[in-house]
C-alpha cells in the first residue's frame, strides 16, 4: 500500500507539473508572437508609410492602446466563470484568425482625415484583432493557472512571459528577417497563432472542472484573504513600472546619440529590460536580491556617465550603461514584485503596470523630444530610480555602537563636503584632459562616498548628481544654455563653431552631417563628404558635359546644404528633406549654402521615396541619394523597389548617385546586386582626401542605364578615378526581403567608434 500511495502521489505531482508546463508554454508562445508582430508589421509598412515621425508615433500609440486594451479585456473577463472566459476568449481568437495571414489592408488615405488619424485606422484594421487578442495572453493565462487552489503562486509565469518576449525580440533581427521574406514571415506567424489557439484550448480544458468559486472573478470573490489595495500602492505600481520602461528607451537614445551609434544596438536595452522581469518575478529570490543589493553601486558608477554627451564613448561605457539599466530595472521590478497583491487582484496589478510602462514610453518617446534639446530624460530617470530603488546600506557604520546621532550628522556633513571636493577635482581633470587613470580613481572615490551615505537617501542622490555633473554634465548643460543643440523626433543635432579651424559643424548624434567655413572667402566651399574629389563632387562637376547645361538635379537629404554650391547656371535644383528642423538650419541662416547658391531651389518636406512617387516621370536628370552617411540605414530607400522609383523619375540618360559611407555596414554589395537586378551599370568612387581637416573619407556609387553616361563620368578627371563596382550580395534587397545583418562589419564593433 505504501508503494502504491507513493506512485499515486508521484502521478499527481507529475500531472500538476505537466499542467504548469502547459501554461508556461502557452504564455511563452503568446509573448513570442507579440514581439515578432511589431517589427514584422513595421517592415511591411515602411515602404508604404515612409519614415516620417508622425507616422511611427501614431503607430506606437496604436500598439500601446491595443496592449492596454488587451490587459483591460483580461481584467474584465475575470467577472465570468472560467468556462465562460474560455468560450469568450477562444471565440475572440478564432474571429481574429479571419484576418490572417497578417498584411496591411488596402485602405487608401481618406480625404479630410489627417495622416496621424489615418495611420491608426490602417494599423488597427490590419493587425488590431490579433494584437489585441494575443496581448491578453499573459495575464489571462496566469488567472487560469491560479484558478486551481493547488497550483501555487502564478507570478513566476510573468517571468516566462518576458522570456518569451525576449526570445521573440532577438529572433526577428537574427533569424526571421535574414532568412525569411516578409510574406514568409507572415505565414510562419500565422502558423504560430494556430499553435497558440491550440495551447489556449488545452489550457482551458485543464481547468474546465475547476470549482466555480475559484474560477470566477477574483476581484469579486469573498473569503479569499485578499486585502484591499490603497491608492498609494497603486501609484507605486504605476511609477515602478514607468521608470524602467522610460529608462530602457532613454538608454537606447543616449547610447546611439552620444556614445556608440552601432547597428542593432536598440536590441540590447530592450532585451535587458525584458530579462529584468525574468529575474525579478522568478520564484527563487536569490538572484533578484543579489542584483538589488549591488544596484546602488552601478547607479553611482555607471550613472555618473549619464550626462556624457561628447561622443567619445567606448564599449566599456556601453557595457556599463547597459548593466546599469539591467540592475536598475531588476531592482525596481523586484520592489514591484514585493508589492504584488494577492492573486484575486492579479489582472488589476498587470493592467496598472502595463499603464505605467505605457506612460514611461510616452514620456521618453513623445514628450521628451519636444520638451528637451538633449536626452535629459536619461539622467532624470536615473535620479528617479535612485529615489525609488531599495537602498540597504552596504556599510552600517551609522548603526554601530558608539555612533551617536549627532556624530553621525557631523560625519554626514564631512562626507558631503568630500563629495563636492572630489566632484570639483573630477571636473577639473576632465577639463584639463588628465590621464584616464586619475579620472577613474576620482570616480571610484566619489562612488565610495556615495556608499558611505547610503543610509540617507537624499545624500545618496546628491552624490549621484555631483558625479553626473562632474563626469560630463557640466559641458552638456553649457551646450544647452548656449543653444548649441536642437532636437526633433529624428534625433539630436549639435551645432558647434570651431574658432581655431574657423568652421561650423552639424552633428547628428555621433555622426558628422556637414560643415561650413566661417570665413566669407571660403563659405561656398563644399566640405566633409562633398569635396572636389568626392564622388558627388566629381559627378556634379561633370554634369554639364554629360547631361547638358540645363540639368535638373534632385538631392535627397539636405543636411547643411553643402551640395547647393556645386550648382551651375541654368540648372534646376530640388531638395528632399524629411526633418523640418534640418531645413530651419538653412532658412534661419545657420548655414548659408542654400541661400547663397540656390535661392530658387525647391525644397520638398517628407519621406523622399513617397514624395518622388508624386513627381511626373523623367522629371530629373541627376538624383543624389545622401541618406546613408549616418549609421542608421533607411532600408526602404535602398531596395529594388526604391531603385525603380528613382529610375521612373530620372530621364533615360539620367545619373543616380548613392552615398554609402558607413562605419559599421558594408552597403556596396547590396547596391551592386540591386543595380544588376534593375539593369543598371555602377561605378564606385572611394575618396581618401589628403586634407582631413576639411574633407572626410567617403564612398559614392554612380548608377545609370546608359553606358555612355558612366563612361563620360569616368573620363572627366583622370587624377580621380572611378572603378567598376564588382561587389555583389547573394540576393538584392527588396521590400519583401532585406536584412543588414550579413553586411555588418563586426570587426569595427570594438574600441572607440
Amino acid at each position: 500500500m505504501r508503494q502504491t500511495a507513493e506512485e499515486t502521489t508521484d502521478g499527481v505531482t507529475a500531472g500538476k507539473s505537466a499542467r504548469r508546463g502547459l501554461f508556461v508554454a502557452t504564455i511563452l508562445v503568446g509573448s513570442f508572437l507579440l514581439f515578432l508582430l511589431q517589427p514584422m508589421v513595421a517592415r511591411m509598412a515602411l515602404p508604404r508609410l515612409g519614415g516620417a515621425p508622425n507616422v511611427w508615433n501614431s503607430a506606437m500609440l496604436v500598439y500601446q492602446a491595443l496592449l492596454l486594451g488587451g490587459y483591460a479585456y483580461a481584467h474584465w473577463l475575470g467577472r465570468f466563470t472560467l468556462r465562460r472566459q474560455a468560450a469568450i476568449h477562444l471565440a475572440l481568437l478564432l474571429l481574429a484568425a479571419l484576418i490572417l495571414p497578417v498584411a496591411l489592408v488596402d485602405l487608401p488615405p481618406i480625404t479630410g482625415l489627417s495622416e496621424a488619424a489615418w495611420v491608426p485606422l490602417l494599423l488597427g484594421a490590419s493587425i488590431g484583432p490579433v494584437f489585441f487578442a494575443v496581448s491578453a495572453q499573459a495575464p489571462l493565462m496566469q488567472r487560469w493557472f491560479a484558478a486551481d487552489p493547488a497550483a501555487g503562486a502564478p507570478w513566476a509565469l510573468y517571468a516566462a512571459s518576458n522570456l518569451g518576449s525576449f526570445t521573440g525580440l532577438i529572433a526577428y533581427p537574427l533569424l526571421a528577417e535574414p532568412l525569411l521574406s516578409v510574406r514568409a514571415q507572415s505565414l510562419a506567424w500565422s502558423a504560430g497563432f494556430g499553435l497558440l489557439v491550440l495551447l489556449v484550448g488545452l489550457s482551458a480544458l485543464s481547468r474546465w472542472n475547476a470549482p466555480a468559486q475559484t474560477a470566477r472573478s477574483f476581484t469579486q470573490a469573498r473569503g479569499s484573504g485578499g486585502a484591499p489595495i490603497d491608492r498609494r500602492t497603486v501609484a507605486l505600481w504605476l511609477v515602478l513600472s514607468a521608470v524602467p520602461s522610460g529608462l530602457m528607451l532613454s538608454t537606447t537614445t543616449h547610447l546611439t546619440t552620444d556614445i556608440f551609434a552601432m547597428p542593432l544596438l536598440w536590441v540590447i536595452p530592450l532585451g535587458l529590460y525584458l530579462l529584468s522581469f525574468v529575474v525579478a518575478f522568478a520564484d527563487g529570490r536569490t538572484n533578484a536580491r543579489s542584483v538589488t543589493r549591488i544596484a546602488p553601486l552601478f547607479v553611482l558608477f555607471a550613472g555618473s556617465y549619464a550626462m556624457l554627451s561628447n561622443g567619445s564613448g567606448t564599449l566599456w561605457i556601453v557595457g556599463g550603461t547597459c548593466l546599469l539599466l539591467f540592475c536598475v530595472a531588476t531592482a525596481l521590478h523586484s520592489r514591484l514584485y514585493d508589492l504584488r497583491p494577492s492573486p484575486e487582484h492579479l489582472t488589476r496589478f498587470y493592467l496598472t503596470t502595463s499603464a505605467g510602462g505605457a506612460l514611461g514610453g510616452l514620456f521618453t518617446a513623445l514628450i521628451a523630444p519636444l520638451a528637451f534639446d538633449w536626452a535629459w530624460e536619461h539622467p532624470l530617470l536615473i535620479l528617479a530610480a535612485a529615489l525609488l530603488m531599495p537602498l540597504k546600506p552596504l556599510l552600517r557604520w551609522r548603526d554601530s555602537n558608539g555612533v551617536e546621532p549627532g556624530m553621525a550628522r557631523i560625519a554626514l556633513g564631512l562626507l558631503m563636503v568630500a563629495a563636492l571636493f572630489l566632484g570639483w577635482e573630477l571636473l577639473q581633470s576632465r577639463a584639463e584632459g588628465d590621464n584616464d587613470l586619475l579620472v577613474l580613481l576620482l570616480t571610484i572615490f566619489l562612488v565610495g562616498v556615495g556608499v558611505m551615505v547610503m543610509a540617507w537617501r537624499w545624500a545618496f542622490v546628491v552624490v549621484l548628481l555631483v558625479a553626473m555633473v562632474a563626469q560630463g554634465g557640466w559641458w552638456t548643460m553649457r551646450a544647452t544654455l548656449d543653444g548649441d543643440r536642437t532636437r526633433s523626433y529624428f534625433g539630436i543635432y549639435t551645432l558647434r563653431d570651431d574658432a581655431e579651424r574657423k568652421v561650423r559643424t552639424l552633428a547628428h548624434g555621433t555622426t558628422l552631417h556637414g560643415m561650413q567655413a566661417l570665413d566669407a572667402a571660403r563659405a561656398r566651399q563644399s566640405l566633409t563628404y562633398y569635396g572636389p574629389t568626392s564622388g558627388v563632387g566629381l559627378a556634379l562637376a561633370a554634369t554639364p558635359h554629360i547631361i547638358g547645361p540645363g540639368a535638373r538635379i534632385g538631392v535627397v537629404g539636405l543636411g547643411t546644404g553643402s551640395l547647393a554650391c556645386q550648382a551651375r547656371p541654368g540648372q534646376q535644383w530640388t531638395f528632399f528633406e524629411i526633418d523640418p528642423v534640418v531645413l530651419r538650419f538653412s532658412t534661419e541662416g545657420r548655414f548659408t549654402f542654400l541661400r547663397d547658391c540656390t535661392p530658387d531651389a525647391h525644397v520638398v518636406l517628407g519621406d523622399a521615396r513617397l514624395e518622388l512617387t508624386k513627381f511626373p516621370p523623367r522629371t530629373l536628370d541627376v538624383l543624389v541619394i545622401d541618406a546613408f552617411s549616418s549609421d542608421a540605414i533607411p532600408m526602404h530607400l535602398l531596395t529594388s523597389e526604391a531603385l525603380q522609383v528613382y529610375r521612373r523619375v530620372l530621364a533615360p540618360g539620367g545619373l543616380l548617385l548613392l552615398h554609402i559611407s558607413n562605419r559599421y555596414i558594408e552597403l556596396a554589395p547590396v547596391v551592386g546586386a540591386n543595380a544588376e537586378a534593375n539593369g543598371l551599370r555602377a561605378l564606385s568612387r572611394e575618396d581618401r582626401p589628403s586634407d582631413e581637416s576639411r574633407y572626410a573619407p567617403s564612398r559614392w556609387i554612380a548608377l545609370s542605364a546608359k553606358a555612355s553616361v558612366l563612361d563620360g563620368l569616368a573620363r572627366a578627371r583622370s587624377d580621380a578615378p572611378w572603378t567598376v563596382l564588382e561587389e555583389r550580395a547573394s540576393r538584392p534587397w527588396t521590400d519583401d526581403h532585406a536584412s543588414i545583418l550579413p553586411y555588418v562589419r563586426w570587426s569595427r564593433m570594438t574600441g572607440n567608434p
